[in-house]
């Protein structure tokens, strides 16, 4: 096999990639190429066009915008429509009837307070005739009607003239009316007798309750004490008191139908409300090729930010922020999902460059619009890059960047969008990215993924026929056709790049792939001829060993095929001296009968590290490597650390026994060295049974779990009993039980029984 030299070898990446700011120096970077290719979509277009010329091409709205300006004029045109409200006020003709009703009780007090006077006056007149007679009786009165004579002309009340009255009366109603009665109609109701003042009470408020029922609109008014006068029908008083009276009732007629101000102005605010706001829609058309353009076209224009510069840096700067949330979210979940990424900085360098070619290729597709071919954007094969992550990296991550890359895309496609953003190729991008993923999810062979290129390509066109209907637009059949031509191209030419680029990513990174894998388990390869030359027994059991990891690894969901390759080179170290090792010692003695126990264990223990450096020269992959290493952990070499006590006195120790490790960091590597301890001893066994083979099984792995073997690797107690399981029906199918044929007779001996048979009888 040819060396084979990954980034991983390159002494200037091997002096940054474990740099404590090398992540966000990648980081950096991705954010810098996504907003480096996305910023030439976002430069906002500026027109030179004046108001009174001929628009050179249609121009449409880039955003969305209220035009406020006719929105106030629609709004002031709503207010202004809105007639002033009136309302009858049924409470005024009750206010208007308790006023008159109040004049006429004044006008009754009035009379009944100088009818009481009058009547005192009578009876102080009398008493004082009565005196004055005694007096003219007699020379001097007696002193107690002299008493009674002064108290009496003390105290005889003045009785009040009508005019008197009549200021009694104003001063009492001045208060609730106006001075709107005159004095001969005051004057006549002090003057009339309580009949007649019933009479003409009664006959007023019933006129203007009647008159009062009705709208009596302000302008009205004086029509409507018309009415109430003529109501006032009455033949039986004289004509003084019905002039009295229809002034009155033309006096107690007012307006009840006023404006409404609350309500004219919650209706006028209703009309403001329903006025919806005047848009300027994103893709309107605001002016047509070879219109001229009028001084509203120029307003919307320069309202759409069209005509000057106002802003221009808002774009770039929403953009950065947009890159920077999406950067971030991709580093935080890159960081935190349990992947190689999280820790492993070549694979985040592969994942930056597969996310950058992907990105330039989108870029590139989205300038096809130039050609003017229909339906051209959608051949972009973004599910290449999704694929060569699921593929080298891990599914999740593909699945993130889908949605990453779909948000970019519908910026990048933006060229025929009247917007900033182009949502049908948005989602176009998501369904096609996150297609590949799922098919192609359980295996990575040549033929898996042109089937997923054909899948990715269903499904594309599936996408582009749904979008078509949801914009039911006016679609002519050929166009149709070439966007689903177009569509089904992208899912093939996917499976093309994917094919064409993976080689690279995996000889470039050191990547294991499943295709690597198959290339690796080949006899022909140059490490895999030379231990079936050098050491045949080892490349026997190293075959056990894989068949016995292989089925191990897949019952536990681990990668199968990296177990089975990883056995094959795992003992590629007892090359080195493969005499020493016992399945290579055909009719030899044993070497290690005639040298210290020392000297076997360094020999021995040395064999994982020398295979371990010979793949490292040849280029072979880390995990590869990884499994040669670890296979043995830090497990102690029994025999001979028995045998070294058994040969002196003094005390051994342990660790001068042991592997130095490093102990399996993967369940690939863990379940290698089981496999490759119990292959050994089984195979060491005597007439193996189903029982035995359990038992030894179970003892290997437990002596390994207590012996803290597995503490690095993420291995569960359940996947152990599961492995257990795999190994012994594994184990079980090559040492079955076999019949035992009768020996063949020589000729001699069959001769020789014919002839004692013969004999007999």
């Amino acid at each position: 096999m040819g060396k084979r030299s990954s980034i991983d070898h390159l002494k200037w990446w091997q002096n940054i990639k474990n740099h404590r700011y090398i992540r966000i120096f990648l980081f950096i970077v991705l954010g810098v190429i996504t907003y480096s290719l996305m910023v030439t979509n976002i430069i906002p277009e500026t027109l030179e066009v004046e108001p009174g010329v001929v628009a050179e091409q249609d121009i449409r709205s880039p955003i969305t915008i209220e035009n406020k300006d006719e929105t106030d004029q629609l709004k002031q045109a709503a207010y202004e429509s809105i007639e002033p409200i009136y309302t009858t006020k049924p409470r005024y003709v009750q206010n208007q009837i308790e006023r008159i009703n109040d004049i006429f009780g004044t006008i009754r007090q009035v009379q009944q307070e100088n009818k009481e006077k009058s009547e005192e006056a009578e009876e102080i007149e009398e008493r004082l005739e009565e005196i004055y007679e005694i007096q003219e009786e007699v020379d001097e009165l007696e002193p107690e009607l002299e008493e009674e004579l002064e108290l009496l002309e003390a105290s005889t009340p003045d009785v009040l003239t009508i005019h008197e009255q009549l200021e009694r009366v104003r001063t009492i109603i001045s208060q609730h009316t106006s001075q709107d009665l005159s004095d001969e109609t005051l004057i006549t109701f002090l003057e009339t007798s309580e009949e007649n003042l019933r009479l003409a009470q009664e006959t007023t408020t019933s006129a203007i309750h009647d008159v009062m029922s009705n709208e009596i609109p302000i302008d009205e008014v004086e029509n409507a004490r018309s009415q109430a006068e003529r109501k006032v029908i009455i033949s039986t008083v004289d004509s003084s008191l019905y002039r009295a009276m229809i002034e009155m009732a033309r006096f107690g007629v007012t307006y009840n139908y006023l404006l409404d101000e609350s309500a004219t102005e919650q209706a006028r605010e209703e009309a403001v409300e329903s006025v919806d706001p005047v848009m300027i829609r994103e893709g309107q058309l605001l002016v047509e090729e070879g219109q001229m353009i009028t001084s509203e076209i120029y307003n919307n224009l320069a309202l759409v930010g069209l005509l000057d510069d106002y802003g221009v840096l808002y774009p770039y700067i929403g953009l950065g922020i947009l890159v920077i949330i999406l950067i971030s979210m991709l580093g935080y979940y890159l960081n935190d999902a349990n992947t190689s990424i999280k820790k492993n900085n070549t694979h985040l360098l592969m994942y930056v460059i597969i996310y950058t070619v992907t990105l330039l290729i989108i870029k590139l597709v989205s300038l096809t619009h130039l050609v003017g071919v229909t339906g051209m954007t959608y051949i972009v094969p973004v599910a290449m890059g999704t694929m060569l992550m699921t593929i080298l990296l891990n599914p999740r991550i593909a699945l993130f960047t889908s949605m990453v890359l779909a948000i970019i895309s519908s910026i990048m496609f933006n060229e025929q969008s009247s917007g900033v953003l182009d949502y049908s190729h948005g989602i176009y991008v998501f369904f096609s990215a996150i297609s590949g993923v799922f098919f192609l999810n359980k295996s990575h062979k040549t033929m898996r993924i042109l089937q997923s290129g054909i899948f990715v390509g269903f499904l594309n066109v599936l996408v582009i026929l749904a979008l078509i209907m949801l914009k039911n637009g006016q679609y002519a059949l050929v166009e149709v056709g070439m966007h689903v031509m177009f569509a089904g191209m992208a899912g093939f030419l996917a499976a093309v790049l994917t094919l064409g680029l993976l080689p690279f990513f995996e000889a470039g990174f050191g990547v294991l792939s499943t295709t690597k894998l198959i290339e690796l388990s080949n006899p022909n390869q140059p490490l895999l001829r030379k231990i079936l030359l050098d050491a045949p027994g080892t490349y026997h059991h190293s075959v056990m060993v894989a068949n016995l990891s292989e089925s191990a690894c897949e019952a536990i969901g681990a990668n199968g095929l990296l177990a089975r390759v990883g056995s094959y080179y795992h003992d590629l170290g007892k090359t080195k001296r493969p005499h020493f090792f016992i399945e290579n010692q055909m009719k030899i003695d044993n070497p290690h009968d005639k040298i210290s126990p020392q000297l076997s264990k360094t020999i021995i223990i040395a064999h994982p590290y020398d295979g371990a450096e010979q793949l490292r020269e040849h280029k072979m992959p880390k995990e590869i490597i990884n499994i040669a290493e670890q296979h043995h952990g830090t497990t102690l070499l029994k025999y001979f650390y028995h045998k070294a006590k058994q040969d002196t006195d003094r005390e051994i120790q342990e660790e001068e026994f042991r592997y130095p490790g490093p102990k399996a960091q993967s369940k690939e590597a863990a379940i290698v060295g089981i496999a490759d301890c119990v292959e050994a001893a089984v195979r060491s066994m005597n007439k193996p049974t189903p029982d035995k083979i359990e038992k030894l099984v179970k003892k290997i792995i437990t002596d390994r779990l207590e012996d803290g073997q597995f503490d690095e690797c993420n291995i569960t107690l359940k996947e152990l009993s599961t492995v257990a399981t795999s190994i012994c029906e594994t184990l079980y199918g090559t040492f079955h039980s076999r019949i035992e044929y009768p020996e063949e007779v020589s000729e001699k001996e069959e001769a020789k029984i014919r002839k004692e048979a013969g004999e007999r009888k």
